[in-house]
């Protein structure tokens, strides 16, 4: 048996979940644009653990989404896993933020493009194909007319999150379907999170850092 803390901090959600064995017990997030993650995150570990039904000493794995996304909750979240895997003297396991984002849609064809915004016309993203297999890793681009145009005419494109946005009024395929509604969330880390405990894949706590995938550059009043 194991339960494992999932914490999801790498969008404007602030998102923390526990699971038995790859099955969901209790969550809770709240998705803002204000990046409560500093407020809530502790609060809601302290929610979803008693909701749960088990004590903080009954964790045997703290899973964190590592990125890429947001520079400032990357680091909220990765310093929290820390801080509890030190404190509890248990493993740390990281998730792909993308991944995660694209298991929120269930689709029977097609591509999956999962996108978090990376400001102008930047956006984080991947490709899967319907069943999750990874058709291209994880990169930086800025978004043109042409984009993904070879998946579009093949068939149905789900382009999802925050990013997605963008696309519109520039991808105009008919196969494009966009769904920006969408956030990264814990409560699709549990399957990954569980296999990599099984499989004993950690991270080393103590050097692990989150992936950022480009240099963070201040803004004046940037919250990213």
């Amino acid at each position: 048996m194991a339960y494992i803390l999932q914490l999801e901090t790498a969008s404007t959600n602030c998102s923390v979940s526990v699971a038995e064995n790859g099955i969901l017990l209790g969550s809770r997030e709240h998705n803002s644009p204000s990046f409560s993650h500093s407020e809530q995150l502790h609060l809601f570990i302290e929610e979803v653990i008693a909701q749960s039904g088990i004590s903080i000493h009954d964790l045997d794995a703290v899973a964190v989404s590592k990125g890429p996304g947001s520079y400032t909750g990357l680091r909220i979240g990765v310093s929290s896993a820390k801080g509890l895997c030190y404190a509890l003297g248990i493993p740390l396991i990281s998730t792909a933020t993308l991944r995660s984002l694209a298991l929120q849609k269930k689709v029977r064809e097609g591509v999956l493009i999962p996108m978090l915004d990376a400001r102008r016309m930047e956006v984080y993203t991947a490709v899967y194909s319907a069943d999750l297999t990874e058709l291209e890793p994880t990169k930086a681009l800025i978004l043109k007319k042409d984009s993904y145009l070879d998946y579009a005419n093949k068939g149905p494109v789900h382009l999802l999150g925050s990013g997605a946005s963008k696309c519109r009024g520039l991808l105009d395929h008919p196969n494009f379907e966009i769904d920006d509604s969408l956030v990264p969330s814990s409560t699709t880390m549990c399957e990954e999170a569980f296999e990599k405990f099984k499989g004993k894949q950690f991270e080393d706590v103590a050097y692990f850092e989150p992936y950022y995938l480009k240099d963070f550059i201040l803004q004046s009043g940037s919250k990213t």
